[in-house]
């Protein structure tokens, strides 16, 4: 910095002694930074001193450096002075304060400034307990947390008029540190945009990278969104998996949350299609931490008002457990229209929770779940009467009501055909009459309407063949006695 700035040592000023006896009568400057006192490393700041337009000299002082940086044209009067620092460094951040010489004296000191630098070390995490969408006018904690043995962590809040917060770190195992600071009362009526740093106590002005940004969502009443998965709710380890939430309201800007989560992702809108504001989350390859439940919000990037939110999306994990569960259905997997059907899935492995899939739904209802009282590993789904719209290809899965999101690998696919309804093969898939049975140990008798109507006609045909036969039989005899005659 010397190199930089033109610097005198104290001691070699030759100032009036009268003069500085005087300075406790003269308006003391004020001492700021440009574009803030919190800059990059390699960035460049300057720092201004603010005094009266007499003032004829200006001096920068930092605390702990003998050094005193002066103005390069002394004796020509200006209300103020620039100091620049073209590449910040740690050498320096710390504290300044800046005085000026007046025709009556020198003044006192600025209050001082603390010029921070940030980028060393790695940068901290923040998150909000429990959530980082509050409800208008409540309270949240966030937590900024590292991995190193920070002393101090600093929070910071965006906006028009900046805020910061300081606290000491809570000591923690394994050299790694955390401090919270509770926030609130939250209002929509304003954007809720959050940083945080950390720090060590032999240098204070030297800060971390900042956290990424946590903004707060605050929900708001506007037209909720919709969320979907574009692969369906049930996904397999090791797939890619993206979400994507729309609305035809216009939204710009799309917020996503997971249930028991502590950040907020966020996205811009895509090209709006036909009407619809869309963004896309690609949450990257599925493991188990993917399985949970999901909303999404939509918002204006120029406003800090949130919509309602979309209805919930379950994502669940096929294949976090190794068992694969039996799939069988009486009476038969070919019935009548109006017969009542049972769907048995069973497992091998101890498991509380059971849910049935039919392929190519999108409605979430249509995967059930059911429990048995006596945990005998097998649960029944009961189709009442059956209609052509249960015409598909079933799968069911296992799972522990203590982690409903992950699941088993699949059962083998079981169709179920649905005759009377030759003219819906392809039946819609929004439509479910699927109800959830008490399980039984006990199984409904072996036999089909159908197969019944396949006997019925296989008989008929027998009876036209003899029949048949009968008549040829005769047509032989006559045409025998004939020849005879």
């Amino acid at each position: 910095m010397a190199s930089i700035l033109s610097a005198l040592l104290c001691l070699g000023l030759s100032l009036d002694q009268r003069a500085r006896v005087q300075a406790g009568t003269l308006p003391k400057p004020t001492l700021s930074a440009e574009p803030g006192s919190v800059i990059p490393y390699g960035s460049p700041v300057t720092l201004w001193c603010q005094g009266t337009p007499e003032a004829q000299m200006f001096h920068l002082y930092k605390k702990g450096n003998p050094v005193v940086w002066n103005t390069p044209s002394p004796w020509k009067p200006t209300n103020k002075a620039k100091f620049s620092i073209t590449r910040m460094t740690d050498h320096d951040a710390g504290r300044y304060h800046c005085n000026y010489l007046s025709p009556t004296g020198w003044t006192g000191h600025s209050d001082p400034l603390e010029l921070v630098v940030t980028g060393y070390y790695h940068e901290p995490r923040l998150s909000a307990l429990p959530s980082p969408v509050v409800t208008s006018g409540g309270n949240v904690t966030l937590e900024c947390s590292s991995w190193q043995g920070f002393h101090r962590f600093i929070l910071t809040k965006e906006g028009d008029h900046r805020l910061s917060w300081t606290q000491d770190t809570q000591p923690q195992p394994r050299e790694s540190s955390r401090a919270k600071f509770s926030v609130g009362p939250v209002t929509p009526s304003h954007r809720w945009t959050f940083r945080c740093y950390g720090c060590y106590r032999e240098s204070l002005q030297v800060w971390s990278p900042p956290s990424d940004a946590l903004e707060l969502l605050v929900p708001g009443e506007s037209g909720k969104p919709s969320l979907l998965s574009q692969q369906g709710p049930i996904v397999a380890s090791g797939q890619s998996l993206t979400l994507q939430c729309r609305s035809d309201v216009g939204y710009d800007r799309f917020a996503l949350h997971k249930e028991g989560e502590r950040d907020l992702p966020q996205s811009l809108v895509l090209q709006p299609q036909a009407g619809l504001s869309q963004a896309l989350f690609p949450l990257g390859t599925v493991s188990s931490s993917h399985g949970g439940r999901y909303r999404c919000y939509g918002g204006y990037k120029l406003s800090s008002k949130w919509s309602t939110p979309s209805d919930p999306l379950d994502i669940l994990v096929a294949g976090h457990l190794p068992d694969r569960p039996s799939l069988s259905v009486q009476p038969g997997p070919r019935v009548a229209s109006g017969v009542n059907v049972t769907l048995l899935c069973q497992s091998q492995s101890p498991r509380d929770t059971f849910l049935l899939s039919k392929e190519g739904a999108a409605d979430p209802s249509l995967c059930l779940r059911s429990k048995h009282p006596a945990r005998q590993n097998q649960a029944e789904f009961s189709m009442s009467p059956v209609t052509s719209a249960h015409w598909g290809t079933y799968r069911c899965y296992s799972s522990h009501s203590s982690s409903p999101f992950l699941l088993s690998l699949p059962s083998d696919p079981l169709e179920l055909l649905v005759s009377g309804a030759a003219d819906t093969l392809s039946p819609s898939p929004n439509r479910s009459d699927l109800t959830m049975t008490s399980l039984s140990t006990s199984h409904p008798q072996d036999y089909t309407v159908g197969n019944s109507i396949r006997m019925g006609v296989a008989g008929l045909v027998l009876v036209v063949l003899g029949v048949l036969l009968f008549e040829a039989q005769n047509s032989l005899r006559r045409t025998h006695d004939a020849a005879r005659t």
